[in-house]
């Protein structure tokens, strides 16, 4: 039973990371279109949508992505479309945020007298990254990395992590809404930065 829940775990984990990870495509595009719709509708529908669902699509699908990783045989630094996949996703993530979003507003708040065309083409190329990540992820290409162990051994986790995993973005979501308005990857920062070491830790023991 515990064998049949983890795997429904992973499974989970794996349906969620496509799903947030099509959305975040989906709605790249859906910003591209808005934009070219212009004034004034469109372009608050698509600050509208930049705030209270792109955003978070992007950040889960970046935190299941990172969590397949941690949890199951690829790791984070044995496959180079792994790495591949990890540079593109970040870039991503701080242009969009960084970036992309103020422009965003400052677009939705001058809007006729402002030029759109950069962030249309930005859109359109958040979403054909995601299709190229889409295309790593099935292909799999290129060999090991440098730093992959010979030794290495597929880690067993607690069947609970990948349950837990799949939770958290759902709990930003519902949580930071209620209570900034809008959602915010907290919790999912937070396990990222902190998970490594527990990984590593939970590693180090398997082995001895």
């Amino acid at each position: 039973m515990a064998r049949r829940s983890g795997q429904w775990g992973r499974q989970t984990l794996v349906w969620l990371h496509a799903v947030t990870s099509i959305g975040w495509m989906s709605l790249a595009l859906c910003l591209c279109v808005l934009l070219l719709a212009g004034p004034p509708s469109g372009y608050e529908a698509a600050r509208t949508l930049d705030k209270q669902l792109l955003a978070h699509l992007g950040t889960s699908s970046a935190f299941t992505g990172l969590m397949l990783s941690a949890l199951t045989a690829w790791g984070y630094l044995r496959y180079w479309w792994v790495l591949a996949k990890f540079a593109v996703t970040l870039t991503q993530l701080y242009v969009g945020i960084a970036i992309l979003s103020p422009r965003l507003d400052a677009l939705a708040d001058v809007g006729a007298a402002a030029d759109a065309g950069p962030m249309i083409v930005a859109s359109a190329l958040m979403a054909s990254a995601i299709a190229g990540q889409a295309w790593l992820s099935v292909a799999k290409p290129w060999r090991h990395t440098p730093w992959a162990d010979p030794r290495w051994r597929t880690p067993h986790f607690p069947t609970w992590l990948y349950w837990a995993a799949v939770a958290v973005p759902m709990l930003d979501f519902v949580v930071w809404r209620a209570v900034f308005g809008a959602p915010a990857p907290l919790l999912s920062l937070i396990i990222v930065l902190v998970f490594p070491l527990y990984r590593r830790r939970h590693l180090r023991l398997a082995t001895a």
